[in-house]
């Protein structure tokens, strides 16, 4: 995975404003797959969010995905834990992510979205607050 995040930073150092219109219009919210239809008013909030912030923050925090192991810290986490995963997601492939984080944690729940994307916060808010939701009131 190391090999995914350093191809990122390096678009990233590259160009940062292609980088942050090239991720959101394929990999971040699948705008790249067959059958899924771009939005540019997402694509376009995506990029401003991006443009926003500080680029030596933003490289780090890449530097930071490809080498901090976050393990130790997951193992200490008590309180109940939701850990909603999009199985298509392009970003953090599914099985690096998603169950590996609920095994790690002491009292988590794993909730998986056959096809939805990284960004499904997004893309699929509806569902993903409806389930968020229902998990804090349980």
């Amino acid at each position: 995975m190391a090999i995914c995040f350093e191809g990122l930073q390096a678009a990233l150092a590259a160009n940062r404003s292609e980088f942050y219109r090239a991720v959101p219009s394929g990999p971040f919210y699948n705008f790249d797959q067959p059958g899924v239809e771009p939005s540019e008013a997402v694509i376009a909030n995506w990029w401003r969010q991006g443009m926003m912030g500080g680029a030596k923050g933003q490289y780090e925090c890449i530097f930071a995905f490809i080498r901090e192991d976050y393990t130790d810290d997951l193992k200490k986490i008590t309180v109940p834990v939701l850990v909603m995963n999009g199985d298509a997601d392009q970003i953090v492939p599914y099985a690096t992510s998603g169950p590996r984080a609920v095994e790690l944690v002491q009292n988590g729940t794993l909730k998986t979205y056959p096809g939805f994307p990284h960004g499904m916060p997004t893309t699929q808010a509806e569902t993903i607050n409806k389930d968020l939701l229902e998990f804090i009131r349980s």
